[in-house]
């Protein structure tokens, strides 16, 4: 059973489907109901939880996160005006951390994983993005200060590095980064450790290769072992 945040959006609608193509139980938090395909929406193996997750009772999300395997949050802001400068800035941070919690607060007899997918602005603090030279690390950090959303994913990412961590017994983590998303079906894809594209000249990614890669990550046991608490970087195969 695996819980979905932003199941409506472009690509955790993608997940959705494809968790349930591969027979998986899936619970989606969304804000308005109707939003989703019907032949997911009547899918037996779903479940739609429709309330705002930032105003849910923190007693009311633990019982949706209760049972569960793996959570996966495909929240972000939209790209609009008010989508990038309105309430709440820290959207995908506080979702973050009030999930963990919650799942925390079930004491899983095993760790539940939990995937967030992130964006290629989200900086690895070990030093592994090499790719990025000082002055694409200044424009990144210019980005950051002056774009809300830039800024959410970066704490989402550091909460789950330095709050969970890598020890926690009821919670791993790994934080998706794909590069430029698009639309397209499945197709050849590449995992990458650290970032391989200049922040100018970036690769693509299907926003269904994103989605396949984050199922393949709470489905397939080994996936997880390799990637879990890294911030894999996702593009198309080619890229």
């Amino acid at each position: 059973t695996v819980l979905v945040l932003g199941g409506t959006g472009r690509t955790g609608g993608r997940v959705v489907a494809q968790l349930l193509e591969r027979g998986v139980h899936v619970r989606a938090i969304v804000r308005s109901a109707g939003k989703l395909p019907e032949r997911v929406a009547k899918d037996p193996a779903f479940t739609e939880i429709q309330a705002d997750l930032l105003s849910l009772k923190q007693t009311e999300l633990v019982e949706h996160v209760r049972g569960c395997d793996a959570v996966i949050s495909c929240l972000g802001h939209n790209i609009s005006l008010k989508g990038v400068f309105g309430a709440p800035r820290d959207l995908v941070a506080q979702a973050v951390e009030k999930a963990c919690r919650a799942i925390v607060a079930t004491e899983p007899e095993v760790p539940v994983k939990f995937v967030l997918m992130s964006t290629v602005t989200v900086n690895d603090p070990a030093g592994l993005d090499s790719r990025r030279g000082a002055f694409e690390k200044g424009v990144v950090a210019l980005i950051r200060a002056a774009m809300p959303p830039a800024k959410d994913n970066q704490r989402s990412y550091d909460f789950l590095a330095r709050e969970i961590g890598m020890v926690n017994t009821a919670v791993q983590w790994a934080t998706v980064r794909p590069d430029t998303l698009r639309e397209g079906d499945v197709t050849e894809y590449d995992v990458h450790p650290q970032l391989v594209a200049s922040l100018f000249k970036p690769d693509d990614a299907n926003m269904a290769n994103v989605a396949h890669f984050m199922c393949e990550l709470v489905t397939d046991a080994e996936v997880w072992e390799r990637w879990h608490g890294q911030l894999p970087v996702v593009v198309n195969a080619g890229g």
